[in-house]
C-alpha cells in the first residue's frame, strides 16, 4: 500500500483518502512503493513535476530540484486541486499513481495522454517507459541530423540518441559532413482532434528516446529521474508553457537580422576591407563580418604555446583594433564577431592565473592540478575553462570579454561547447549537488558558458548575442543562437538543415542557422554556385543572422553573396529579407514577450491537418508567411501544398484559394532571379523597410546619408478583420525591458469592394524614434483600385510609379496585383485610416505570335520587360496557346498601367522552366502602351 501525503507551500496536512479542493498553493504528493518514491508537484493547472527514485526521499516540505535548464521556480500552483486516493486532479490535467508499480498516467484530464513506468530504476542507465496510446507525431528533442536528405520527419518512428560517449558532440556523417547533435529534452506529442502533450526531462546526462515502439522508451543516467508534463489545448499552449518554464529569448540586437559574412578566417583588417568593398560596389546591404580564430592570432597544434585562449587582438595582422571597430560602425554600418573557445593554452599567462584562482577544470579531484589536454590537439594543449563556477564565469568576462564589448565588438561565438575536447577523468565544481565527474556536467557546459556571458552583460545597458555550436534547454533565455557545426556542402546537408530546425524551433530554438554553402567545401559533390544560390535563399528565410561562412585556410574559397552563387539571386533575396526585417524583429519581440516562434514548422499552427504533420520542406516565418524549402539539383519548379484558405503568391501577388491541396510546378525563377516559393495568408500584414541600392543595413544607414524611416505595410486583405503589431525600439540596448519599446497596431478587413487598412496611433517611444513619418500601404488585391481616401479625404491618383514616387502623398495602381497608397508625413500619434475603392478591371492585352512553328516539347511565349512578362528572363515568359497554328495568342493580365512595355515573342521548351530560348522574334521589340484600365488590345509580333 502506498502513503499519500498533500504538502501546500504554507501548511502541511497529514494524509487523507479523499482530499478537500485546494486553491492557489503549489501542491506535492509522495507516493512509495518499498524503497522507491514517486513525488508529484502541481505547478499550474496545467504543469506538473515529478521525481522518481529509489532510496531517501527529499520529502514534500520543499520544491523538488530543478536543473540549470529550468529558469522559472516562483510557480503560485494550481487554482484547484483534488485528491481522491491515487488520483491527483486539477482544472487541466489528471494524474493517476498505480500503487506498487509507481506508474502514472497523465489525463488531458478528460483523455489519457500517456502512462510512464520506471524502467531498471537499480541500474546506472536507467529511465521511463512512456506508452504511445493516441499519439501519431512527436517534436522537438533538440538537435540530430539524419542521412537520406530529407527535410521532413518527425519523431515517431525514431530514435534519438547521443552524439558521444556523454552526450552533446559533433558527428560526421557522409551525407552532412560534421553536425551538432545538441540534446534539448522536450517532446511534444501530438494525436488527433487535438490530443497533445509536452514533456521535458530535466536531467544533465546523456539520453537515448527510442519512439520505434509503443512503448517509447527513454534511458539516461542519474540518481533521480526528474520530469515536467504540460498540458493544453493545442501546440502553441504547450510550447508557450514550455518557454515559460525554460526562459523566452531576448530580443537579439537588430543588426543580428542581417548579414554577417564569415570565414575560417580572415588573416587581416585588409581582407575584410576587401569583402566589404566589394559588397558596397555590388549594392549588397550587410551588417557585420565574423572573425574566427586569426584575430587572436591563430592556434598552434600540439604545442603549449598556443594562442588558444588568448582572447588578445593580434595587433600585427589587426592594428588599432578599437579605432577599427569604431570606424567600421561609425563610417561602414558594420559591426563584428569574434571567436571564443574554452581551451587555453598551457604556457598563456591566462593559464596561470586562472589556474591560480581554481577556475580550471581539474584532473579528477578538488585538490588536483588543471586538466591537460593533448589529445585531438589541433588547437594546441593545455586546460578547459570550469563554467560551473559563476566566479570562473564572471572573472573571464572582466578581463577578457569586457574589454572587446566596450571596444565595439557585438556579438560571440562560442565555439567547441559540446565541450569538443575534454579528460573523461576530470573534476568541476559542478551543477548537481554532491556531483563533479564529467558526466555531471558535460551536456550543460556550453549553458552555463552562455549564462556567464548574459551575466555580464546584465550590468550594462547592451544586448548579448552569442552564436554557440552546442547547448541545452534553457539556452535561448540567455540570447544565444545557435548553428548546426561544419556541415558539408551538400544538398542533402542543406535538406537536412531544415529537418534539424524543425525540431530545434519546437524546442525552444528561434535563431538556428547553419554555415551557408558549408563549411566543408571538399564534400561538394554538385555545382557549387548552384548549391551555394540555393542554400543562401534558404537562410535568408530562415535562419538568424544570414552567415555565409567556409573554411578558407587556402584563401581560395568565396563566400560573400556578391563573388559566388548567382549574385543577382543572392541580392534579390538579401534586399527581401532586409525589407521584412520589421516584420521578423516584431516577432522577435513577440518571442520575448509571449514565447511565440519565429519560424515555426506549418504543424505548429495547422496540427489537424495530416498533410503538415511531418513537414519541415515548408516553414512558417511567423503567422503569415509560408515558405517552401529547395534543396536539389537542377530545380526550376516544386509543388507547394498550401493550408485550406486564400493565399497570396508572395513574389507576384498570385491569389490561390485552397482547400488543403497542393500547387504543382511552382517556377523557382521569378524575373529571372531563384526565389522560394513563398506565401502569404489572406488577412496577412506585413510591416516593411525601403530597401534600395544605397541600404547600408537593417538598421537604416544609408550611402547618402538620408532616413528613410517610412512605415511601409504590405496587406493581404480579407473579409476576417486582422490586425498585426509593429515593434520598434533603438535596435541595440535593453531598454525595451523596461518599456522603451513603440508599439503600433496595423488592421485590415475587406467589406464589399471596399478594403480599410487603419495604422493605429503608436503607444510608446525609444530614443531615436521618429515623431512622424510617412505610411505607405502596398495592398495586394486581384483588381485595381477607382480611388483611395486617407481619414475620410481623397488621395491624389498618380499616373505611374515614378509620379508615385515624386509625390508626397497619393496612389497608384501599380498593375501585378498591387495598389500602393502613401500619406505625407504624419504625426505616430495620429490613427491613419486608408479606405481603398476596389473593383476596376485591371489592365490586360492580348499577346499575338505569328509564324511560330515549334517541334514536340517546344511552345510559344510571350517576354518582356514588365514583371507579368518575367521582366526579360526566358523562364518567367508566359505560355501562349496555338489558337490558330502557327499563330499562338494569349490573354495576359495585371499589366502595370500608363506604362509602356517592350516584348518580344520567343520559341521555349516546356519542361523545367528553362531560362535559355530556342529561338527569338528577330528584329526589335515590340512597343505595347497600356491604358489606365481594362483591355490594351491585342499586340502582335512576328518569328
Amino acid at each position: 500500500m502506498t502513503t499519500r501525503a498533500i504538502v501546500l507551500l504554507t501548511a502541511l496536512f497529514l494524509p487523507l483518502l479523499v482530499a478537500p479542493p485546494a486553491v492557489a498553493a503549489v501542491q506535492r504528493v509522495q507516493f512509495t512503493s518499498g524503497s522507491t518514491y514517486l513525488i508529484v508537484e502541481f505547478l499550474d493547472d496545467d504543469l506538473v513535476h515529478f521525481e522518481l527514485a529509489g532510496g531517501t526521499s527529499p520529502g514534500t516540505g520543499s520544491p523538488l530540484f530543478t536543473t540549470p535548464q529550468v529558469a522559472k521556480t516562483d510557480y503560485t500552483g494550481p487554482s484547484t486541486f483534488n485528491q481522491s486516493g491515487n488520483t491527483l486532479t486539477t482544472a487541466a490535467m489528471k494524474v493517476e499513481v498505480t500503487a506498487g508499480t509507481l506508474c502514472v498516467k497523465v489525463s488531458d484530464p478528460a483523455r489519457l495522454l500517456y502512462e510512464a513506468c520506471p524502467r531498471n530504476l537499480a541500474q546506472a542507465w536507467k529511465g521511463l517507459s512512456i506508452s504511445k496510446g493516441s499519439i501519431q507525431h512527436a517534436y522537438g528533442l533538440g538537435e540530430q541530423f539524419f542521412t537520406g536528405g530529407s527535410a521532413d520527419g518527425d519523431w515517431v518512428g525514431r530514435s534519438r540518441t547521443p552524439g558521444g560517449l556523454y552526450g552533446n558532440a559533433m558527428v560526421y556523417d557522409g551525407d552532412n559532413g560534421p553536425v551538432g547533435n545538441a540534446q534539448i529534452p522536450v517532446l511534444f506529442a501530438v494525436g488527433g482532434a487535438n490530443l497533445n502533450y509536452g514533456l521535458l526531462l530535466d536531467q544533465v546526462y546523456k539520453q537515448e528516446w527510442n519512439l520505434t515502439g509503443d512503448p517509447w522508451t527513454v534511458d539516461t543516467w542519474g540518481d533521480q529521474l526528474r520530469w515536467y508534463t504540460m498540458t493544453g489545448p493545442d501546440l502553441p499552449d504547450l510550447r508557450k508553457d514550455y518557454m515559460e518554464l525554460t526562459g523566452r529569448p531576448p530580443v537579439p540586437p537588430k543588426k543580428a537580422f542581417g548579414l554577417w559574412v564569415s570565414e575560417f578566417g580572415y588573416d587581416n583588417w585588409a581582407e575584410i576591407d576587401n569583402r566589404l568593398s566589394g559588397l558596397r560596389a555590388a549594392k549588397f546591404p550587410v551588417d557585420g563580418f565574423v572573425l574566427d580564430l586569426p584575430w587572436f592570432g591563430g592556434v598552434t597544434a600540439g604545442s603549449d604555446n598556443t594562442r588558444m585562449g588568448s582572447l588578445t587582438w593580434d595587433t600585427a595582422a589587426f592594428p588599432n583594433p578599437s579605432a577599427t571597430i569604431a570606424d567600421f560602425q561609425a563610417n561602414k554600418g558594420v559591426g563584428l564577431m569574434t571567436i571564443e573557445e574554452s581551451y587555453v593554452g598551457r604556457n598563456l599567462p591566462e593559464h596561470a592565473d586562472l589556474a591560480s584562482r581554481g577556475y580550471l577544470v581539474r584532473a579528477g579531484c578538488a585538490a588536483c592540478a588543471p586538466v591537460y589536454l593533448t589529445t585531438n590537439d589541433w588547437w594546441g594543449r593545455g586546460g578547459m575553462i570550469d563554467w560551473t563556477q559563476d566566479a570562473a564565469g564572471d572573472h573571464w568576462h572582466a578581463v577578457k570579454r569586457r574589454p572587446l564589448v566596450d571596444a565595439g565588438v557585438q556579438g560571440h561565438w562560442l565555439d567547441l561547447g559540446e565541450p569538443e575536447m575534454y579528460d573523461a577523468g576530470d573534476w568541476t565544481s559542478g551543477v548537481l549537488p554532491g556531483k563533479h565527474a564529467h558526466a555531471d556536467y558535460h551536456n550543460v557546459y556550453n549553458l552555463k558558458w552562455a549564462e556567464s556571458i548574459a551575466r555580464g552583460y546584465s550590468s550594462g545597458t547592451k544586448r548579448p548575442f552569442m552564436l554557440a555550436r552546442s547547448g541545452a534547454a534553457g539556452m535561448q533565455r540567455h540570447g544565444v543562437a545557435m548553428w548546426s557545426a561544419d556541415i558539408g556542402s551538400r544538398l542533402t546537408a542543406l535538406a537536412q538543415q531544415q529537418n534539424a530546425q524543425l525540431h530545434m524551433s519546437m524546442s525552444g530554438i528561434d535563431y538556428y542557422g547553419s554555415d551557408i554553402g558549408g563549411f566543408r567545401r571538399e564534400m561538394l559533390d554538385s555545382d557549387l554556385n548552384e548549391l551555394y544560390t540555393q542554400w543562401f535563399a534558404n537562410g535568408a528565410w530562415f535562419e538568424v543572422p544570414v552567415r555565409p561562412h567556409t573554411e578558407n585556410l587556402c584563401n581560395c574559397a568565396q563566400t560573400s553573396p556578391d563573388k559566388i552563387g548567382h549574385t543577382a539571386s543572392n541580392l534579390a533575396n538579401l534586399r527581401q529579407r532586409y525589407e521584412l526585417a520589421p516584420y521578423y524583429y516584431s516577432l522577435a519581440h513577440r518571442a520575448h514577450r509571449f514565447g511565440e516562434p519565429v519560424v515555426p514548422p506549418p504543424a505548429y499552427y495547422y496540427q489537424n491537418d495530416p498533410n503538415l504533420r511531418e513537414a519541415g520542406h515548408e516553414k512558417l516565418i511567423g503567422r503569415d508567411l509560408l515558405v517552401g524549402v529547395v534543396a536539389g539539383a537542377g530545380e526550376r519548379a516544386r509543388d507547394v501544398y498550401l493550408p485550406a484558405g486564400t493565399w497570396y503568391d508572395y513574389a507576384t501577388g498570385e491569389k490561390l484559394t485552397s482547400t488543403g491541396q497542393w500547387f504543382t510546378d511552382r517556377p523557382l525563377w521569378v524575373n529571372g532571379v531563384f526565389r522560394l516559393p513563398a506565401f502569404a495568408r489572406a488577412g496577412a500584414i506585413l510591416p516593411k523597410m525601403h530597401v534600395d541600392d544605397k541600404t547600408m543595413n537593417v538598421v537604416g544607414r544609408r550611402t547618402d546619408a538620408t532616413t528613410r524611416n517610412e512605415l511601409i505595410a504590405r496587406v493581404h486583405p480579407d473579409a476576417a478583420a486582422t490586425s498585426f503589431t509593429l515593434y520598434e525600439d533603438d535596435g541595440a540596448s535593453t531598454g525595451y525591458r523596461s518599456g522603451a519599446v513603440r508599439t503600433t497596431q496595423i488592421s485590415q478587413q475587406l467589406t464589399g469592394g471596399t478594403a480599410t487598412v487603419t495604422v493605429a496611433a503608436s503607444s510608446g517611444t525609444y530614443t531615436g524614434a521618429p515623431g512622424s513619418r510617412q505610411n505607405v500601404v502596398e495592398l495586394v488585391t486581384d483588381t485595381q483600385a477607382s480611388a483611395v481616401t486617407l481619414n475620410g479625404s481623397p488621395l491624389t491618383q498618380h499616373a505611374t510609379k515614378a509620379a508615385f514616387d515624386a509625390a508626397a502623398s497619393g496612389w497608384y495602381n501599380a498593375g501585378g496585383n498591387l495598389v500602393v497608397a502613401k500619406s505625407a508625413g504624419t504625426a505616430v500619434t495620429t490613427a491613419k485610416t486608408f479606405a481603398f475603392t476596389l473593383g476596376q478591371a485591371p489592365v490586360s492585352a492580348t499577346f499575338t505570335c505569328h509564324n511560330g512553328t515549334t517541334t514536340p516539347g517546344q511552345s510559344v511565349y510571350a517576354v518582356g520587360g514588365a514583371p507579368q512578362l518575367g521582366a526579360w528572363s526566358v523562364a518567367g515568359a508566359v505560355k501562349l496557346s496555338p489558337t490558330a497554328y502557327p499563330t499562338w495568342t494569349g490573354t495576359i493580365g495585371k499589366l502595370p498601367p500608363n506604362t509602356t512595355i517592350e516584348w518580344k515573342c520567343v520559341k521555349r521548351q516546356e519542361a523545367n522552366f528553362p531560362d535559355t530560348a530556342d529561338q527569338w522574334q528577330p528584329g526589335g521589340n515590340t512597343v505595347l502602351t497600356t491604358p489606365a484600365s481594362g483591355s490594351a488590345g491585342t499586340t502582335t509580333g512576328t518569328f
